[in-house]
């Protein structure tokens, strides 16, 4: 970039800001934004936060960790909505500063202990530098104008066509790679849950107190937990055998006989100091308005891991993948856990993870050089014991601690963030997928349904980028429907050939 080019740039931010009619504040950011992510969106809001106006500077081709050519990435950081000029940068950032003269540089709070070039021609100027992750309560919903068609999908999906071309991915490969899952032997281990859901009419309120009264018209009861995975996995086309603990109750019974009918081969150990966790939802016009949950959470006793160790041994030799699916209930001590990894790290049995903290605390971070882990942000940053960094600083600090091969780090509506080890580069890299349905119904099970169908795809040859948009077409389907029904191979297919 010459001066001349530069001073160009500097012209279009005063014409923006005489356009405030007043004194601006100008906030700059720079970075390579190879796939503008969540992470990205978070720090760039916070910038345009505070500032009028939010210029951000594209590293040119060339630099360190560039890994997309710069006109794709300026355009992916033009698409953002509150960005008000975006370019690419050629010199280095000191002299985009002299000339710029922004009041603020904004840069991700991973930056904050070490040496910032921006620092002196800062002072120089009189401005500020500021160190932010972003607020991780802030959702980029509609800040990224992404590309849009009527859907035919029968879900109501929506795919990323961006996402498919970076990679080079092509639907027929997608629609090869489910009709092979029903090649695979899958083992899943973890906590058995029934999901209760349970339709109301509402009456009023009490006058007595200020209490909403309902009276129950339907009740559903599905398969939830690990026992979902197994049925997943088994509904996608995979032999699934599964391996959990349950009370002696009717709940338990009602499980046996609705995983076995899905075609699951149930190995279900009673355990008399618990009853089958069971999660009652209470819905009226689509919405919950409560939730209880009947459970124990205290860890199984060495005679009952001994009893899943040994049914895993008499499993292990045939497995094309385990998946452990940890809902921090008490099925996956860390013991058996342990004892199951050495077996299968032994005879090169791939393994994924997923390890669940909604109203209870877990630890992904526990279950070690798995293929795959799948942690919600809350659970990865729990693991990590940061509430500070930000997206890929998270996802850094974890793969360092669990020395998994690829993580999918899920964002609720925001999507999901791709981090994967670079077979070439010593490195990891980083993408993003938006979610894919649009009328969301029910939340409940999107994850369980991501983390089988990419972890299967992995299994059958898969690239992480391909597993990833498997998964993300399981979980906007699941998410369309109320309830956990297993996912079928012919669901996905159908909904890939609308892409």
């Amino acid at each position: 970039m010459t001066n001349n080019s530069l001073q160009a740039h500097l012209d279009i931010v005063k014409s923006l800001s005489e356009q405030h009619g007043k004194e601006t504040k100008i906030a700059l950011v720079s970075g390579n934004f190879n796939v503008v992510h969540p992470g990205h969106l978070r720090l760039l809001k916070f910038a345009a936060d505070c500032s009028d106006i939010l210029v951000v500077a594209v590293l040119a081709d060339g630099n360190p960790g560039v890994l997309i050519p710069a006109e794709l990435r300026l355009d992916n950081v033009k698409d953002i909505s509150f960005v008000s000029h975006a370019f690419i940068v050629e010199q280095d950032i000191p002299t985009v500063i002299e000339t710029l003269k922004p009041n603020l540089v904004v840069k991700g709070k991973e930056h904050q202990t070490l040496h910032n070039i921006e620092a002196e021609p800062l002072e120089k100027i009189g401005g500020k530098l500021l160190f932010s992750s972003g607020d991780a309560v802030f959702s980029s919903i509609d800040l990224i104008r992404e590309e849009s068609r009527p859907s035919i999908s029968k879900f109501d999906l929506n795919f990323s066509h961006k996402y498919l071309n970076r990679h080079g991915i092509y639907k027929e490969r997608l629609v090869e790679l489910v009709t092979q899952i029903s090649k695979l032997n899958v083992l899943v281990i973890g906590d058995l849950i029934i999901d209760e859901y349970v339709t109301c009419d509402v009456l009023g309120v009490s006058r007595e107190d200020p209490t909403v009264v309902v009276t129950p018209v339907h009740e559903q009861k599905f398969i939830g937990g690990a026992g979902i995975v197994a049925s997943h996995a088994r509904g996608l086309g995979a032999n699934t055998s599964y391996l959990t603990v349950a009370g002696d109750d009717q709940e338990a019974k009602h499980a046996i006989k609705k995983i076995s009918d899905y075609g699951v081969d149930i190995f279900l150990v009673t355990d008399q100091s618990r009853p089958t966790t069971l999660k009652q939802r209470f819905r009226s016009s689509g919405k919950t308005l409560l939730r209880v949950s009947k459970l124990k959470q205290h860890a199984i006793d060495a005679a009952i891991q001994d009893q899943l160790f040994d049914r895993f041994i008499a499993l292990h030799e045939s497995l094309d993948l385990l998946v452990f699916s940890d809902f921090n209930y008490g099925a996956l001590p860390q013991s058996l856990v342990d004892r199951i990894i050495n077996v299968c790290k032994s005879k090169n049995i791939p393994m994924v993870a997923d390890s669940q903290s909604s109203s209870q605390i877990g630890n992904i971070a526990r279950f070690h050089n798995m293929q795959l882990i799948k942690p919600t942000e809350i659970e990865a940053r729990l693991a990590v014991q940061d509430h500070d960094s930000g997206l890929v600083g998270i996802a850094d600090a974890l793969a360092k601690k669990s020395e998994p091969d690829h993580i999918l780090l899920t964002l609720g509506p925001e999507g999901v963030l791709i981090q994967s080890r670079h077979p070439e580069l010593s490195k990891w890299i980083t993408d993003r997928l938006p979610a894919f349905c649009n009328s969301p119904r029910d939340p409940a099970g999107a994850g369980d349904a991501m983390l089988v169908s990419a972890s299967l795809a992995l299994a059958c040859g898969a690239s992480i980028w391909e597993a990833a948009y498997i998964g993300s077409i399981a979980s906007g389907c699941q998410v369309a429907t109320v309830g956990n029904t297993p996912l079928t191979a012919e669901d996905l297919i159908q909904e890939i050939n609308t892409i």
